[in-house]
């Protein structure tokens, strides 16, 4: 029975890896512009046209990697919320960890007189800092606030989403401060968007996510044990709020990141980990890493169609994901209760 368990969940990671290379392939020869399967197959090769390079490799490559990087990203951290407050709405984007990165980027570009596509390389090295101290100080008002002789997970939602609606309302303000042109490109942003997508953020994104992933997965036995409440975990001798804070963090680092190249991505941090449990179970040491893979598949296809629903132009991907997660949080909120 644990070999036909084991080879279950393997044959359900090969599934979802194959969706995500089919979805990048299509994806990459998708929107206004297409090119034939010969010229596809040329350009690839690297003996297409520059244009056709160009289409490819530095418009749709660099946007597409990181749909799959902050998909990935925003899951995993969904998951690590849901586990530690034991609540299964439960997600960076609505208990405010998203608003307090989403400040932080938006409070820097201002500063900084820029505009998300136009910085430096310096400062797109420095984003992914701002965003985690955005979204760090945003975690530490919640855990403070929650804190009543210990942290009850409840709260710990609750607080979240009034922080979250006073971030939301901090961000307009912001904003209102901005130049018309960059409010503009900084409200399309704040929808969740990776138009300004390019290798420069790719390099940035990829240490971060690839390194953090891996060490939630190490973390999987303390997720398990938290799963299983503070009093049952304390009996068997973990540290609670030391483990808590620690998986707070890593959660936190995840979702700083995706945000300072996404934008602020809301529910998808929710959908994903729902989808993992009801494929591979509640034991994180296969509840993380599908949660990874089901988050970049759904971003990818979320940015596809956000890319071709209304051609020649464009959904910002933060919007397709929301009207797919709405229904999805009502539907838990009522299952809930």
């Amino acid at each position: 029975m644990q070999k036909e368990n084991r080879f279950s969940f393997e044959s359900k990671v090969i599934v979802l890896i194959v969706l995500i290379i089919v979805t990048f392939f299509i994806s990459l020869n998708s929107g206004v512009i297409r090119l034939s399967l010969a010229e596809m197959v040329q350009t690839l090769l690297g003996r297409g046209t520059d244009n056709h390079h160009l289409l490819f490799f530095d418009f749709r490559m660099p946007r597409m990697i990181l749909s799959i990087l902050a998909g990935a990203a925003l899951a995993v951290s969904g998951a690590v919320f849901q586990t530690i407050t034991r609540n299964e709405l439960a997600d960076p984007g609505i208990i405010g960890i998203n608003a307090g990165a989403s400040v932080a980027i938006v409070t820097f570009i201002f500063l900084t007189g820029g505009t998300v596509e136009s910085l430096s390389l310096t400062s797109k090295v420095l984003l992914p800092i701002v965003a985690f101290s955005g979204a760090m100080l945003s975690a530490v008002l919640i855990y403070v606030f929650a804190w009543n002789r210990g942290v009850s997970p409840l709260r710990l939602v609750l607080v979240g989403v009034a922080l979250n609606a006073i971030l939301s309302a901090l961000l307009i303000v912001i904003q209102l401060q901005m130049e018309a042109n960059n409010f503009m490109k900084a409200l399309v942003w704040l929808s969740g968007s990776i138009w300004a997508a390019n290798w420069d953020y790719v390099t940035v994104t990829v240490p971060s996510v690839l390194l953090l992933i891996p060490f939630v997965m190490c973390k999987s036995r303390s997720l398990n044990v938290l799963h299983l409440g503070d009093e049952l975990s304390t009996g068997l001798g973990m540290r609670v709020e030391r483990e808590r804070q620690l998986l707070i963090i890593l959660a936190v680092a995840l979702a700083g990141s995706a945000v300072a190249v996404s934008g602020n991505i809301t529910f998808l941090g929710l959908i994903a980990p729902h989808i993992a449990r009801k494929l591979v179970g509640p034991q994180h040491e296969r509840l993380i890493m599908t949660s990874a893979l089901i988050g970049a598949l759904l971003l990818l296809l979320a940015d596809l169609i956000g890319r071709v629903i209304i051609m020649p132009s464009e959904l910002p991907v933060g919007l397709v994901v929301s009207c797919l997660g709405a229904p999805y949080f009502l539907y838990l909120l009522m299952k809930s209760e």
